[in-house]
Parts: structure tokens; C-alpha cells; sequence
């Protein structure tokens, strides 16, 4: 009679774990959430990719969508706007495009306008800004006067185009009502400005919803309550952009950089809707592949995200560390870790390895991208700092230069009173002088790769540097010695 007994249980164990339910864990609860998906003259959207952050459905021809959610693990349902068509937009903010479940409701009913486009965009202007990080509004207020009047100057010359803009995490600095005053900061702005959830962007007195135990109190809420889900895509043109969050925060300022299963799961299903060799733009917050601080900073399972767009063109965005450093991960995965629109924590202006403070201006032409940083309150050429010779503590004798976008397809050339002098620049390691002096003469050891160095010859009187990018464009500075 016991093993009668006992094999009946070993076979209900098993028909839970067939039905994917842990023997320790409830069932979970279930919502009917279901909508249309129409244009603004009211007419149905057909194909529409729809998700709740798990689960994945298209529109049906009548616009007509349907998904069976539980609210512990999805807050959101919402698009991955198809690129014949674009969202709404307020105060720079785009709107419409999601709506937040009631799991109070068995049955949630949620209705999405989109705007359907004249015709298809080829050519369009990403923009990428990281780590406003303001703690307080004197901070934020540099954010206004600085980074925000450059970015009006920048769309100036960019109003015939389509421009999209990307904040890379930390947006404020762990203090949540900030939220408020930073979207009006931003809100005459001419784009439409997506957010990616960075590690100060967590209420601290949470966890990460992944990790609550009280799933109506966790991490994200608040900057969900303001700018929606934290992983989510579009569609432009020929181009998938898709925003993720690389964070699981464990309260209090606790964090590690990691994606949870789950959400590698979510960018699978996101990405079997994209026809192999799209280029992709994905933002994350944390890098993925950064070599500064022996990639202390990194996302631990990177490999697996990197094996999941292995069939993808993809450019990938990051902050997160407040230095400039791009990385070529593959031949078809590119890492831009950019420098913060903050610097180094708005102490000055410059980040840690010397970069200015700025952002990146990226051009889409059909699935091509070029890109070029922007530095605040400089002009579009300044892409190098050249230090003489004295000037470099570390390097008294040496006249030095520091090329913050640099990458191996970059290619410096050397002057000397009108003289090519091939292959005398070398690549070095060290902390930046800028970023010393302002730290007030206190070497703090964040060394940094795109530097390189010279030393001139007692005779000469003045040199050149013309740095030229992997896109064939030059960019010179000429400095007198004597």
C-alpha cells in the first residue's frame, strides 16, 4: 500500500513539473488581457507585435490582440511599434504605446493608437545620451543649461531628419522625485526620448521585481510610473532598437549587472520577429564587454546575450561607467560604451578617462550607421585633446593626445613643421591629465587606452595631428611649441 501510495505522488510531482510549475511555488495568477490596435483615423493595424514582458501575440487583421498575463511577473502590456507606423508624442515623451495591467481586474481591456507614416523612413538621427545622474536640482540645472542647450543646437542642424533619443540609465541619481523636473527639462526638446532603467534609477527601498517578495512594492515602479517598461523594442525604418534593463537590484544601492533568465527568454521571442541580419540597436545601461577595471562593470552572462544576437548586425549602447571605450566584440557586435552627459559626476568636464562630457550622434542610412560624439559646448570636430610636451604630468617629454572614440580603424598621423612623421605615435595606458587636474592634482589610478604619445624633436617649432575615424572622416589640431 506504501508504494502504491508512494508512486501516485512521485507521479503528481511529475505532472506538476510537466505543466512548468515548481512543487514549492503556487499556481500562478492569471489575467485575460486583450485590445485593438488602431491608427488615429480609427482603422485596425494588422501584424502588430504585442508582449507583457513574457509572453508574445500578434494583431489579428482586425487589429485585435490577446494575452493570458499574471501581474507578479508583468506590469506592462505593450507594443514593439511596426516601422509603417510611430507613437504619439508629448513633451518630447512617446505615449500610447503602453498601458499598465490592473491586477486587480481578472479581465484588462487596453486599447493602443499608433501613427501611421506617410511614407517609410530610410535615414534617421539615434541619439545617445548616458548618466545625467543629477542628485539635486543644481545638477539638473547643469544638465538644462549645459547638455540640453547643446542637444537644441545639434537638432537644429538635424531638422530635416527624423531624430530619436536614447537615455542610457541614471537618469537621476537614487532620488525619485527628480523624475518630475527632469521631464521638464526635457520636454521641448524636437525628438522622442526613450529611457533605459540604469542602477540609481531604482526606488533604493526596493528590490528588483524579479527579486520581490511584495510585488506591488519593487524597484522599477517609479521609473515605470514615468517612462513605462524597462525592456521594450521598436521598429524604424530597416533598423530593431531595442532597450533593456541590465540591473538586478537588491535594494539599498545593492546591485549586480546581470540579465535574469527571463528576460533573455523576452529579447528570444522580440527577436523572432526580426528577420536575421537586421541591424539592431540595443541600450543597455551596464556594458557588456568593457576591458576598464578588468570589466568589473560588465553584465555577468554577457555570452549568453552575445550567442542570442549572434544573427544580428548589432550595435550595442551602454553608460554605466563614466568612460569612453568601444569595443568590436565580434564582426557583427559592436559595444559603445560612451562618455556621461555628467562627466564624472557633474565635478566637472570631463568623465574619468579624460572624455568629455557629451553624447553620441548616430546616422542611420537604410541599415548603415556612422556615429560621431558630440562633446557639450564644443563644436562637431573636436574629437581629440592634445596635450604638449610639460603638460602630461607622467609624460613630461611627450606631446600627448587623447582620442576618446578611438577604435583599431581610427589612424593618427604626426607632423612636424609640415612633415609627415609615419608611425611615430604610440597607443599607451594612463589617467588622463584633464582629469587629475581636475580631481585637483589627485591621481585616482582609472587608466584609460586611447591615448598615444610623441615626443617631438628639440627643433621643431610646430605640429599637426590629423585624427581620421573609421569612416574616412579627418579631424586636425595644430600646436605651436615655441
Amino acid at each position: 500500500m506504501k508504494s502504491i501510495r508512494f508512486l501516485s505522488l512521485l507521479l503528481l510531482l511529475n505532472l506538476f513539473a510537466a505543466g512548468g510549475y515548481a512543487v514549492d511555488q503556487p499556481v500562478k495568477k492569471e489575467i485575460a488581457v486583450s485590445g485593438v490596435v488602431t491608427d488615429t483615423q480609427k482603422q485596425p493595424v494588422a501584424g502588430v507585435v504585442v508582449t507583457d514582458g513574457v509572453n508574445f501575440t500578434q494583431t489579428d487583421d482586425k487589429g485585435r490582440y490577446q494575452l493570458v498575463s499574471d501581474p507578479a511577473q508583468s506590469k506592462f502590456v505593450y507594443l514593439s511599434v511596426p516601422a509603417d507606423y510611430k507613437t504619439n508624442v508629448e513633451n518630447a515623451l512617446p505615449v500610447g504605446y503602453y498601458a499598465r495591467i490592473d491586477a486587480k481586474k481578472k479581465k484588462n481591456r487596453c486599447d493602443f493608437s499608433l501613427v501611421k507614416r506617410e511614407q517609410p523612413v530610410q535615414d534617421f538621427t539615434f541619439i545617445a545620451i548616458s548618466d545625467p545622474q543629477a542628485r539635486n536640482e543644481e545638477q539638473l540645472d547643469r544638465f538644462a543649461s549645459e547638455t540640453v542647450v547643446d542637444l537644441k543646437e545639434t537638432l537644429k542642424q538635424l531638422s530635416s531628419q527624423e531624430v530619436y533619443g536614447m537615455v542610457l540609465g541614471d537618469i537621476v541619481w537614487d532620488v525619485m522625485p527628480l523624475y518630475d523636473s527632469y521631464k521638464k527639462v526635457i520636454s521641448d526638446l524636437d525628438l522622442t526620448m526613450y529611457h533605459v532603467i540604469g542602477n540609481h534609477d531604482f526606488d533604493q527601498q526596493y528590490t528588483a521585481l524579479s527579486l520581490a517578495t511584495n510585488k506591488e512594492e519593487y524597484g522599477e515602479s517609479v521609473f515605470g510610473d514615468h517612462f513605462g517598461p524597462t525592456d521594450y523594442s521598436l521598429n524604424v525604418g530597416k533598423v530593431h532598437i531595442i532597450s533593456m534593463k541590465d540591473i538586478d537590484y537588491k535594494g539599498k544601492k545593492k546591485y549586480t549587472e546581470q540579465f535574469t533568465p527571463e528576460q533573455l527568454e523576452w529579447l528570444k521571442k522580440d527577436l523572432s520577429y526580426v528577420k536575421p541580419g537586421t541591424t539592431v540597436l540595443l541600450n543597455l545601461h551596464a556594458p557588456t564587454a568593457n576591458s576598464t577595471g578588468r570589466g568589473g562593470a560588465n553584465a555577468r552572462n554577457a555570452e549568453q546575450l552575445f550567442e542570442i544576437l549572434k544573427d544580428y548586425k548589432t550595435h550595442i549602447f551602454v553608460g554605466h561607467t563614466h568612460f569612453y571605450e568601444n569595443r568590436i566584440v565580434t564582426p557583427v557586435i559592436y559595444e559603445h560604451n560612451i562618455g556621461a552627459a555628467c562627466g564624472a559626476w557633474w565635478a566637472g568636464h570631463v568623465n574619468r578617462c579624460g572624455a568629455p562630457n557629451g553624447y553620441l550622434v548616430v546616422n542611420v542610412t537604410g541599415d548603415d550607421i556612422s556615429w560621431q560624439y558630440k562633446a557639450t559646448g564644443r563644436p562637431f570636430d573636436y574629437q581629440f585633446r592634445v596635450y604638449k610636451p610639460g603638460e602630461f604630468q607622467s609624460q613630461p617629454k611627450y606631446l600627448v593626445v587623447n582620442v576618446w572614440d578611438y577604435d583599431p580603424a581610427w589612424k593618427l598621423s604626426y607632423y612636424e613643421d609640415g612633415v609627415e612623421k609615419p608611425g611615430v605615435m604610440e597607443a599607451f595606458d594612463d589617467e588622463d591629465q584633464d582629469y587629475i587636474t581636475m580631481k585637483e592634482g589627485k591621481a585616482t589610478g582609472y587608466h584609460t587606452s586611447h591615448l598615444f604619445r610623441v615626443r617631438p624633436t628639440d627643433k621643431a617649432k610646430s605640429v599637426k595631428i590629423v585624427a581620421t575615424n573609421r569612416f574616412g572622416q579627418s579631424f586636425t589640431q595644430t600646436v605651436d611649441l615655441k
